[in-house]
């Protein structure tokens, strides 16, 4: 696992621990069994950002304080310059950018993700709300419970992610947007 991920899961046990949340119990809140909940606090396997967002609504902080260490401090707005995101690399060749990481109280969170052509099929994740997608450049592959599309440039797409979905890079390097309101 790297760093960032080992970082971030340092900070949920740290909190989970501080607040005296048990770990089954905020297993349970983020709906993956006990043994999975352990695996990503653990840093042993990739945390899913939905479940990141489930885990700060649970403890009752915003994601930002997970991703980052920090809390989040303007109220009116926030700039971000090109580049400045609050970047983490999920795993080898997934990468997002958080564009309002320094807002607080948001509704929604607004997302750069660069991914790299991989051979298998995307890893299927579901989290609650609503997600919008908008690809910048390349090829996505978006897979949404059953169904397969090839999004290009220029294409959109806004689903439940309670549906079990992921994207894809086909091709080539791809960049989208995607804004996720849970």
């Amino acid at each position: 696992m790297n760093d960032q991920i080992r970082q971030i899961a340092g900070r949920i046990r740290e909190l989970r621990e501080i607040l005296e949340v048990d770990a089954e119990e905020l297993a349970g809140k983020v709906n993956v069994s006990p043994e999975v909940y352990q695996s990503y606090e653990n840093a042993e396997a990739d945390i899913p950002i939905g479940v990141i967002y489930g885990v700060a609504e649970a403890l009752g902080v915003d994601p930002t304080v997970l991703l980052t260490g920090d809390a989040p401090r303007m109220s009116d707005y926030t700039i971000v310059r090109g580049g400045k995101g609050v970047s983490v690399e999920r795993y080898d060749g997934y990468k997002f950018s958080s564009l309002a990481f320094n807002y607080i109280g948001r509704m929604f969170d607004p997302m750069i993700v660069d991914l790299e052509p991989m051979e298998k099929g995307p890893e299927l994740v579901v989290h609650g709300g609503q997600e919008f997608n908008y690809v910048i450049e390349g090829t996505v592959q978006l897979v949404i419970g059953g169904r397969e599309f090839l999004l290009q440039a220029g294409d959109s797409a806004f689903f439940n992610p309670m549906t079990p979905h992921g994207q894809r890079a086909v091709g080539g390097p791809v960049r989208f947007l995607t804004i996720i309101n849970e």
